[in-house]
């Protein structure tokens, strides 16, 4: 279906329509994603405050079939916020819809906004006495209707899931200019096809979030943080399922961390304090979060005492105060900017199931080790198998010297990945950068399904076209 640019005849319908201030010329800031890997293109900006506002952008794009790209907090990692290629779409961004409608805090539930900055929801949620637990590195910027576009993930999902589990009901808007009003409450409600889970996740190639009803949970009464020190992956994995034994579903984040991130720290950012004075070949950062009568640092030492007896862990530093949790998470919370600094040949967002991970680890260096010189950084949220699997340049080296080798790395790893039965993103979405990846590895009988799904709720295919699925 050919689609048509955002020019000035539809710029001039939509003024009409709408209060002064809602349509601005587009910035740059619009047409930018944080790897630098696509530069994006607008026609018009919309910036609307309302539900109703939204409804009319959208349902005057499908009638002249003008793309549309939401932008939420511009935080995505895969390109799907911005739109390279094909006529100028109208940029559609939520920034200015941040409400917190309302909370229920003997439900356990908040009602947000699609552009309300995630740590402020976080904040609403402490405010009410409760705890909202998607946390993730970008949360002072990130807008939730972009983490449930994506099904964002974080450090919790060991204990509290997706962004989807989080998630009770939602208010968007269909391709057609039609309000869904679908913020329900309710835990129960099993009348049908879900369509609040065919919107999350579908980063904004099926209609536009607009508000959303959240889980929150009790706020921990205490928290408990630990470094300890690990032989290796495999005994990582046991120590994760003694830890279980032991504090059971207290165990909110289990992080495991490779001594090259804990290197690369050093290298960029020396100020970062580290728990060890030789950095490990490999550790795991530990998060309990404990109910009322029970003590996180007895309970942590209780664990490492018990690790070290079963031969799991060699070292390790238990948090003694909340500026001391802090430093130990900025350690894992900083190993990502100093990637950055030193600049990847090829960053991978993975999945494998958790038993196989060592197998993977000690595959995977082999792989790579195969086509190159390379460092490997391999760190993540190892509770629930997902690695960021980051290869960088031998040192003294530069990435752009391995721009000829970058789809070589790239597919060599999702090649393994599928091997290992995982996927080739884990919690950062397909956007444009790995539609060809869905092509290569997904299943032929889900794809089509997917493009049915998006040829009967987007006919015309306005909304975000080449995130997701391949056009053309």
């Amino acid at each position: 279906m050919s689609l048509n640019p955002a020019g000035t005849a539809f710029a001039i319908r939509l003024a009409n329509q709408l209060p002064e201030g809602v349509l601005r010329p587009p910035e740059p800031r619009y047409l930018e994603e944080p790897r630098g890997r696509y530069r994006g293109q607008a026609g018009v900006l919309a910036l609307p405050q309302t539900v109703e506002h939204v409804s009319v952008l959208i349902r005057e794009a499908n009638a002249a079939r003008v793309p549309v790209v939401p932008y939420g907090g511009g935080t995505g990692l895969v390109g799907g916020q911005v739109m390279p290629d094909g006529p100028a779409p109208l940029v559609l961004s939520l920034e200015r819809m941040t409400a917190i409608r309302s909370v229920y805090p003997q439900e356990n539930v908040l009602i947000a906004e699609a552009g309300a900055i995630l740590a402020d929801i976080q904040t609403a949620a402490q405010g009410a006495g409760r705890l909202f637990p998607l946390s993730l590195a970008a949360e002072g910027s990130a807008r939730i209707g972009g983490n449930l576009s994506t099904n964002a993930g974080g450090v919790n999902v060991l204990r509290y899931g997706n962004a989807r589990d989080l998630c009770l009901g939602l208010e968007a808007v269909l391709p057609t200019g039609e309000i869904w009003q679908g913020l329900s409450r309710l835990r129960k409600d099993n009348t049908g096809y879900d369509l609040k889970n065919l919107l999350i996740g579908a980063e904004g190639t099926l209609g536009v979030i607009t508000a959303a009803a959240l889980k929150l949970s009790p706020i921990p009464v205490s928290q408990g943080t630990a470094f300890f020190t690990v032989k290796d992956p495999a005994a990582a994995i046991a120590l994760l399922a003694l830890a279980r034994d032991h504090a059971g579903e207290a165990v909110s984040a289990f992080e495991l961390i490779h001594r090259q991130g804990l290197d690369f720290l050093s290298d960029c950012l020396p100020q970062i304090r580290q728990p060890f004075a030789e950095a490990p070949e490999w550790s795991v950062l530990i998060e309990l979060g404990l109910p009322r009568g029970l003590d996180p640092e007895e309970t942590l030492a209780e664990l490492f005492e018990a690790a070290t007896a079963a031969g799991l862990a060699g070292d390790g530093v238990i948090a003694q105060s909340g500026s001391q949790r802090q430093a130990l998470w900025a350690v894992r919370e900083n190993i990502p900017a100093a990637n950055k600094a030193i600049g990847s040949v090829s960053s991978h967002d993975i999945s494998v199931p958790v038993s196989d991970i060592p197998a993977f680890i000690e595959r995977g260096s082999e792989v790579v080790a195969g086509l190159g010189d390379f460092r490997i950084n391999c760190f993540g949220h190892l509770g629930d198998g997902n690695l960021h699997y980051n290869v960088f340049p031998s040192k003294g080296h530069m990435r752009e010297e391995y721009d000829h080798l970058r789809g070589a790395v790239k597919e060599a790893v999702h090649d393994l990945v599928h091997a290992f039965g995982g996927s080739f993103s884990a919690e950062h979405g397909v956007g444009r950068m790995k539609t060809g990846d869905l092509e290569r590895y997904g299943d032929p009988v889900r794809l089509a399904a997917m493009r049915a799904i998006k040829l009967a709720l987007d006919p015309n295919g306005i909304m975000n076209p080449g995130a997701v699925l391949k056009t053309g």
